[in-house]
């Protein structure tokens, strides 16, 4: 029997290995690119809502496995969720939903996708 922490680490790997919502959003109300400076890890958004709700929500992108994987969970958890919420939703929220405890040096990576789509929601379309 595998120890928790190798079946969390293993369900971090999946989405990363597998992604959950990867892909171009074609008519997207919304869309986001974000980059890490840092490490070089990207990710791109694409949002389609209708009365205020978030209807269908797909990600690009390239970067380490939490980057990666944390934009599948995180696209994942928002399907159906008012854009309101999500804006409000604050990074303990988003770290929460990772099967692992990220460093503090892998914060940045983890937030990649949730800080595109606060981006884009904000800005209200295409940047």
């Amino acid at each position: 029997m595998m120890p928790a922490e190798d079946l969390y680490r293993e369900e971090l790997l999946e989405h990363y290995r597998n992604p959950q919502n990867y892909g171009k959003l074609r008519n997207a109300d919304i869309r986001y690119r974000d980059f890490n400076p840092v490490c070089g890890d990207e990710v791109e958004v694409f949002i389609k809502s209708g009365n205020g709700i978030v209807k269908d929500v797909r990600f690009i992108g390239k970067g380490c496995a939490i980057s990666q994987a944390a934009a599948s969970i995180f696209t994942e958890s928002i399907k159906g969720k008012k854009l309101f919420d999500v804006r409000q939703m604050g990074n303990d929220a988003v770290l929460g939903m990772l099967p692992v405890k990220v460093s503090h040096l892998r914060i940045k990576c983890a937030l990649l996708a949730f800080k595109a789509v606060q981006k884009g929601i904000v800005m209200g379309g295409k940047a």
